[in-house]
């Protein structure tokens, strides 16, 4: 899977690359989440604006780091999610879970 990685203030920014987050890369997005959030990260924003497809194992990736980084009660948004995978969203009603942003800087001037 490909990441790109930056510091926008007190943020992570953690970019993914890919168009595809399934079960053939889900795997590898939990383990880095998890190295991130276990190295001390407290803010971390997952860009999705080049993900065009993601499946439940893809969801369940997201999900694990959402539920890690608010037992450390840091903050996890997503953040520039296309349409196709917003849908999927709103259909498993994770919506209601997660902080989702259109644009990155709607996070960080919140």
């Amino acid at each position: 899977m490909n990441f790109n990685l930056e510091k926008i203030k007190n943020f992570s920014v953690l970019t993914i690359q890919d168009e595809r987050i399934d079960a053939h890369n889900s795997a590898e997005l939990k383990e880095y989440l998890l190295d991130m959030i276990e190295s001390g990260e407290s803010h971390i924003i997952v860009q999705l604006k080049q993900v065009r497809f993601i499946d439940s194992s893809g969801l369940g990736a997201l999900l694990f780091g959402h539920k890690h980084m608010t037992a450390k009660a840091g903050q996890f948004a997503l953040s520039n999610i296309q349409a196709q995978v917003l849908s999927m969203f709103e259909l498993t009603r994770l919506t209601r879970v997660f902080e989702i942003y259109s644009d990155i800087n709607e996070v960080l001037t919140n």
